[in-house]
């Protein structure tokens, strides 16, 4: 088990402490495991040993998650609204993906909006206050401003304390990476309470006239509170996180220069090149063979890899929970590991791929259905653009 202690000034009434460098960390699963330090207090009794002037302090914390919520947009496009547009139709499409509908944002929808909205009913979940929060990681690829979307979700919920709040970019992995970096924030910043987000509205840079592509995403957010608690309660035992920038040309959304020329371009003597003309992002580019083959290659490598360092055999997973890109990557997976499908969570059929969205939005379904309990184990994984992929070996409740 992923055990991590954090350390404090140790609190003795009317004396000053000075924090002596006496300190060994033993590094695990990429957190330091035991962090020992022993406090010098001045104006201690001169004549007490070295030993016995210090005072040992051995403090752990762990993490857990304590609350979900979802939202989604409310317009619903079926397979059979998408074979108007283009060549295509249910069967081709269930067939192949296992999707049978999405949700695309339109109308008054927002990213934004679902994102606040997910995590008000995280919060709720948890009985949590928001002004009780620590940080807010927003992990998304879409956001609504350049610059990010996480300060416009703390707004929303009303923090009066400003809490930290920042975005995550690593669009399917998203979600995953934003788990392992609020445990690092628990862990080793003595954090309470940490809400991850995973919002994505991927139809706005999906090519609607691309059937290989467009029959794929929907737009959703996802929202998990997870909150500092003792050792004993600890609910992430491993993670294993990989990165490979040489897959980028098989998933990407790259950057791109307007055709149209800047104003300056042929007047006023103004310097070749200079200013650069607009850009904008290109829609969605995806070899689907290639993705296919990386996903049910290296997502299984992951969940196995996260096992090991948690010290727990495959046979202690109640549920497989993978990122929802695809019917038959997630069968795939699941075969390779030997879960039987009646433990795998899986609702891509009404969705469809909603990137950093799709595990805690799958998760939320689970959990207020009744299917997912408290104390039950789950191996979680996303995979994408990046090329990114990780897993989390964690325990809900």
């Amino acid at each position: 088990m992923a055990n991590v202690y954090g350390f404090f000034t140790p609190s003795v009434p009317n004396l000053r402490l000075r924090v002596q460098t006496f300190m060994g960390i033993h590094p695990f699963q990429g957190f330091p495991s035991k962090v020992l330090c022993f406090a010098a207090i001045e104006g201690a009794d001169k004549s007490a040993s070295p030993f016995e002037s210090r005072l040992p302090r051995l403090i752990s914390q762990g993490c857990k998650l304590v609350g979900c919520g979802s939202a989604v947009p409310s317009l619903q496009i079926s397979n059979d609204d998408l074979s108007k547009f283009v060549d295509t139709s249910d069967e081709w499409i269930s067939t192949r993906t296992g999707i049978r509908s999405r949700r695309v944002i339109s109308g008054k929808d927002n990213l934004t909006n679902l994102a606040a909205e997910a995590a008000r009913k995280a919060l709720e979940m948890a009985k949590v206050d928001p002004d009780d929060l620590d940080l807010i990681l927003m992990c998304t690829s879409t956001p609504e401003d350049l610059f990010g979307s996480a300060p416009q979700i703390q707004k929303q919920l009303g923090c009066k304390t400003n809490p930290l709040a920042y975005d995550i970019t690593a669009a399917c992995s998203g979600f995953v990476l934003g788990l392992i970096s609020a445990a690092s924030h628990i862990r080793g910043g003595g954090f309470k309470n940490v809400l991850v987000v995973g919002a994505d509205a991927l139809s706005r840079y999906v090519d609607w006239t691309d059937r290989g592509s467009c029959i794929l995403f929907g737009d959703a957010a996802g929202a998990i509170l997870v909150q500092a608690c003792n050792n004993e309660e600890d609910g992430l035992f491993g993670f294993d996180l990989h990165s490979d920038g040489s897959g980028q040309r098989h998933l990407n959304a790259s950057i791109k220069e307007n055709d149209s020329n800047n104003a300056l371009d042929s007047s006023n003597g103004s310097v070749l090149d200079f200013p650069p003309r607009q850009s904008s992002y290109s829609c969605i580019q995806m070899n689907g063979k290639e993705v296919f083959r990386f996903a049910v290659r290296c997502v299984p490598q992951s969940i196995e890899s996260a096992l090991q360092k948690a010290g727990l055999p495959a046979s202690s997973i109640d549920w497989l929970l993978l990122h929802q890109a695809n019917q038959r990557i997630i069968d795939a997976v699941a075969t390779r590991l030997e879960v039987p499908p009646e433990r795998v969570i899986s609702n891509l059929a009404n969705y469809g791929n909603t990137s950093a969205a799709s595990i805690p939005l799958a998760l939320d379904e689970a959990v207020r259905s009744g299917k997912v309990k408290a104390g039950q184990t789950i191996a979680a994984a996303g995979f994408g653009a990046g090329l990114t992929w990780g897993s989390a070996i964690i325990r809900w409740g």
